[in-house]
């Protein structure tokens, strides 16, 4: 939403008995957006996306002040690449949003458009998904801001390129072809999308309008998997001859030192399990930004990418990324952990999850081979990864252990509090001694399923 935007309609005009501005909840479920931040167990949550998923080092620095000076410090970034503050109040939502404007900060309207986070410097890019998405708000401007839209409604622009989306799944996908071209798709990552059209950005952008009407007239909550398809194809009926485009193979991992075509080298750095205190993201933008740094790029995978260092002060930076908490070395197994806030953090939570990853990673090497997803979430609510995974759900009574599915999902498992550690390392060592040759661990865990986990985490 456009800082004005955002403070025209969480002004809450009118003031509440102590002259404060009053704050619009956000549901559950919904976007926590400025103009509607959502109340969690630390206080309330704002997601942000700035225009482009790009910031200045100033700018992210300004964010990251605000974020100690209105919430508890902590800041976010999610794994579509969206900025995340907690621990607001209600009294400084307002002053959140005054920094961000005095910033320079622009959020744009209506549902977060993701575009690659190396947008217009990519060499290997096919079309600038920047430019697209401009034209996207600008002429379906009225269609985006429709109230009738789902709060999380999703879209993706990939421009190709080294750091593609594939993986992302949407309610829209809008990718670019080679000839100039963009192929619009619907409801999925990459593979699974449906194909509904093909052709120039003129005639994307009018397909996508057509879906945002389908979407609008299906009523507010409607995502694209709603769209019947009978319906879909009296708009567009030549979806069913659209050859579907595979799409690219995984390109650069996010962390990392890139060296782009201009000699220039990116940074792609990941806090912790996504999560930084703005103490330690302050101290590494000020050595970033002495150090030449030029720009900062949100990126999908928890994490964000410096812009515009020379190759000789890459390695000062990791250092000090490195001591701030910051991983810039891929193939780490933090990368394979969606940890949620945690206990001291967010009040919901019945454990300190990042403390557990921590110890896991260090007593269960067997688990973080890159074939799945370890969920740390420390309630029922399950903030921080929103797909089926290897998850531990906290309780006052200890931990759920769920094979493959939701923090909400019925445990397979019940654990005590005081043996996660000694079920987990257990767990781990059952997956190593029973893994066939070329075997994944994700399959492995398939293949013992409830009952042969049940049984590994009793034996003594």
């Amino acid at each position: 939403m456009s800082i004005k935007a955002a403070k025209a309609s969480d002004r809450t005009g009118e003031a509440d008995l102590h002259g404060r501005p009053a704050v619009t909840m956000r549901r559950r479920g919904a976007c926590p957006a400025l103009a509607a931040p959502m109340p969690t167990g630390d206080g309330f949550l704002v997601r942000l996306r700035p225009a482009g998923g790009a910031l200045t080092l100033s700018q992210f620095a300004s964010l990251a002040r605000s974020a100690a000076a209105h919430g508890n410090g902590i800041l976010e970034i999610t794994a579509r690449g969206n900025l995340q503050i907690r621990g607001l109040r209600a009294e400084t939502v307002g002053q959140l949003v005054a920094d961000i404007d005095v910033a320079g900060i622009t959020v744009p309207d209506g549902p977060a458009i993701q575009t690659s986070p190396l947008h217009g410097i990519d060499p290997e890019e096919i079309s600038n998904p920047a430019a697209m998405e401009m034209a996207l708000r600008s002429t379906l401007h009225d269609l985006l801001a429709s109230p009738r839209l789902a709060p999380k409604l999703s879209l993706i622009v990939d421009g190709g390129g080294a750091f593609g989306l594939s993986a992302l799944s949407a309610d829209i996908r809008i990718v670019a072809q080679s000839g100039a071209d963009w192929l619009v798709a619907i409801n999925g990552d990459g593979e699974a999308a449906m194909p509904v059209a093909i052709g120039s950005a003129e005639a994307a952008i009018s397909a996508v309008g057509e879906i945002l009407s389908l979407l609008a007239t299906l009523g507010q909550g409607r995502r694209a998997r709603d769209i019947d398809p009978a319906l879909l194809r009296t708009r567009f009926p030549a979806m069913d001859g659209i050859r579907s485009i595979p799409p690219r193979a995984a390109g650069m991992p996010l962390a990392g030192s890139h060296r782009l075509e201009d000699g220039k080298t990116i940074l792609g750095v990941r806090p912790e399990f996504g999560q930084m205190r703005s103490s330690d993201l302050i101290a590494l933008l000020d050595l970033a930004q002495a150090r030449g740094a030029t720009a900062i790029r949100l990126a999908p995978g928890r994490g964000f990418f410096f812009i515009g260092l020379s190759a000789d002060t890459v390695p000062a930076i990791q250092i000090a990324a490195a001591r701030h908490g910051f991983s810039t070395q891929p193939g780490e197994n933090s990368e394979h952990i969606a940890a949620c806030a945690g206990a001291g953090a967010c009040g919901s939570a019945f454990y300190e999850t990042r403390a557990l990853a921590r110890r896991l990673i260090a007593v269960a090497p067997a688990l973080f081979d890159g074939s799945l997803t370890l969920h740390l979430s420390g309630c029922a609510k399950g903030c921080a990864h929103a797909r089926p995974a290897l998850t531990l759900t906290g309780s006052a009574e200890g931990y759920g252990l769920i094979l493959n599915g939701l923090a909400a999902d019925q445990p397979d498992e019940r654990i005590a509090g005081g043996r996660i550690d000694f079920a987990i390392e257990r767990l781990a060592r059952s997956i190593e001694d029973n893994k066939d040759a070329g075997e994944s661990t994700a399959a492995c865990l398939t293949r013992l399923g409830a009952t042969g986990v049940s049984k590994a985490l009793r034996q003594e």
